[in-house]
């Protein structure tokens, strides 16, 4: 599959993509791919479901498609860059117009609007098919607790129609879109709707475009447009299980000429339709919460074991190795990409492999782990993320690689996020002394996660945190006195710990201080420290681990969660210390975190992810649920 050609900052790596099938066979499905992102996962769904696709290579492509599909992720600048750059961005908006039918991904979607505020002062313009602007969620919300919520939203929502009509003629043929479901969405801008806009108020464009709505929090915001030959998604319905995948399959299937017949939904129907700025379903509107579901993630430290092949392991406070083995092994506990398959037929939200091996020479030449994720990819079809390695290397034969191509081979080969982990703590340290020297710019720039968001988008990068407990000596009468002052913000009071394990730690007080190299090393930095740091270089989510809890099946640390969360308003995934459901029932009660990991309870089968997911329903919180077979 030949690269696409741009002049813009985002290097595209050389990761061979699915095939679709011989020119000869005249495809009538093209895939437009302007380099960006995991574009994998899109054509492992597309072949899994029968069909068959080739790559747009060339423009005379455009002409020879019956039917093209345009996924992206990342950032909407980057997007109209490349098409622009590449001499794209003309002949797409051709094929729209020719009246031929059109999906659009995310950022394919995005794309058809007029214009993204992404980059104010100066909104870049878009395709301008749809005259409605593209703008950023609000993390200020006073509908929700402490009237904030987290951007981006990231995570598994549900859509309801934007039009309700009482005619006998249905809205929606062919109808792509099953009702009720949940889809994952992970995007911090959108095409917002005031919910107070009467119908009479609202924009043609609009009016003509929305096909399904979503809320977040009090904001409301096109989640799928659909007019005449025009469809297009915010969510990835390959990433989004059964129900994605049946999405796909209703649009593969569907003739050329029905999907590009003229919408019912236009504003020159003559079809009574009432405007629904609200979903009118009391069992999926979620209320009091913020809309997304509880996401329960599992997770894969990846490790090699002394045999050289690559093994599930899990630790026991970051130590890997049996201790009641005579030869102090390491624990193996099955094949990575058997595991990811398992956990996914099973309802996980998300899949997480963390590399734990330490790298001989880079991550480029890690063909064994970047193996793993193109065979995971191949069969599961919710988000994956990667994390070890995301990081400026030098090959053997001394060529230099960028933290930028390095996530961008793992997201050629099928993940959708990246995590980093030590490199983040000494980025973070650097930016601080940045602060106290009177540096500017504060930020450099040059950093990985810097890069990997602006290239990619801040959704595509997590940073992975392995705070440790320091307890404090509180028989020192002058203990409060001298404790440093730049760690105040990370300290606990142990009579005022709301963790379960409070009642152990009458009399007693902590911090958080950040360690590196999976916790064998310690920094002078925070908890609170390193997580705005990386929120402010640009980081889209938080991995929250514990030293302390890893292995132990005492619960979730809450109060280091309650830290962290009060300190950022990006999403954060608690992990470490999970040993029954009541400790994620715990976690999403007594905390705000959007999702909970567990690793070694699904691994041994202890407890089981299904499990998890009837307890939570059965106090009342919001779940992903999917009666599809999952295929």
């Amino acid at each position: 599959m030949a690269q696409p050609v741009t002049d813009t900052i985002l290097p595209i790596p050389q990761v061979d993509q699915p095939t679709g099938h011989p020119r000869e066979h005249k495809p009538k499905l093209y895939i437009l791919d302007y380099g960006a992102g995991n574009v994998r996962s899109l054509a492992n769904s597309i072949k899994k479901l029968g069909y068959e696709f080739e790559w747009i290579e060339d423009d005379s492509d455009f002409d020879k498609a019956e039917k093209l599909i345009f996924p992206g992720v990342g950032a909407f600048s980057q997007a109209m860059e490349s098409l622009r750059s590449s001499g794209r961005f003309d002949s797409l908006l051709k094929y729209i117009n020719s009246g031929k039918p059109y999906f659009g991904i995310c950022i394919g979607m995005q794309v058809l609007f007029e214009s993204s505020e992404e980059t104010l002062p100066e909104p870049i313009k878009g395709l301008g098919v749809i005259n409605h602007p593209i703008r950023k969620f609000s993390s200020q919300d006073e509908s929700l607790p402490k009237g904030k919520k987290t951007v981006p939203h990231m995570g598994w929502n549900n859509t309801w129609k934007a039009w309700s009509t009482t005619s006998s003629a249905s809205n929606d043929t062919p109808k792509v879109m099953l009702d009720g479901e949940d889809y994952y969405f992970v995007h911090s801008y959108a095409a917002l709707i005031d919910p107070s806009t009467s119908t009479s108020d609202l924009n043609s464009p609009i009016k003509d475009f929305a096909y399904t709505l979503s809320r977040y929090g009090s904001e409301i915001y096109v989640s799928s447009v659909k007019k005449d030959n025009v469809f297009a998604t915010q969510f990835h319905p390959e990433k989004s299980g059964p129900a994605g995948l049946d999405l796909l399959r209703r649009w593969l299937e569907a003739s050329p000429e029905s999907l590009s017949s003229p919408s019912r939904t236009s504003a020159s129907t003559s079809s009574p339709r009432t405007w629904q700025p609200t979903n009118p379903n009391p069992s999926t509107q979620r209320k009091g919460g913020n809309g997304l579901t509880k996401r329960i993630v599992a997770c894969l430290d990846v490790r090699s074991n002394d045999q050289g092949d690559l093994v599930v392991t899990k630790g026991d406070q970051y130590d890997v190795r049996e201790k009641s083995s005579e030869d102090n092994k390491v624990r193996n506990l099955g094949k990575p990409v058997e595991l990811s398959q398992r956990y996914y037929l099973e309802g996980a939200d998300e899949i997480a492999f963390l590399n734990i091996t330490s790298f001989r020479s880079s991550a480029l030449l890690d063909q064994p782990m970047l193996d793993v994720v193109r065979n995971a990819a191949e069969t599961v079809f919710v988000p994956l993320t990667i994390g070890g390695g995301i990081k400026d290397t030098v090959d053997p034969d001394g060529t230099p690689r960028s933290a930028l191509e390095v996530a961008g081979a793992y997201f050629r080969s099928g993940a959708d996020k990246v995590s980093i982990g030590s490199e983040a703590v000494i980025a973070v340290e650097q930016l601080l002394q940045r602060e106290r020297d009177g540096v500017e710019p504060v930020l450099s720039g040059k950093t990985g996660i810097e890069t990997i968001s602006r290239g990619y988008g801040n959704q595509a990068v997590v940073v992975s945190i392995d705070p440790k407990r320091v307890y404090v000596d509180t028989t020192n009468p002058n203990w409060k006195d001298e404790f440093p002052k730049h760690h105040l913000d990370s300290l606990i009071i142990g009579d005022e710990a709301t963790s379960r394990t409070a009642s152990e730690e009458k009399g007693k007080a902590w911090w958080y201080q950040c360690t590196i190299s999976g916790g064998r090393d310690v920094r002078d930095i925070d908890v609170v420290q390193l997580a705005k740091g990386v929120e402010k270089l640009g980081a889209g989510e938080i991995l929250l681990n514990s030293v302390d809890r890893d292995g132990s099946g005492k619960g979730f640390d809450l109060d280091l969660v309650n830290l962290v969360k009060n300190a950022v308003s990006i999403p954060v995934v608690s992990s470490s210390g999970a040993g029954s459901p009541d400790d994620f029932i715990e976690v999403f009660q007594k905390t705000e975190t959007e999702a909970a990991l567990a690793a070694g309870i699904f691994h041994r089968k202890e407890v089981g992810i299904d499990q998890v997911k009837e307890r939570l329903e059965k106090e009342g919180l919001p779940v992903r649920r999917c009666g599809l077979d999952t295929i």
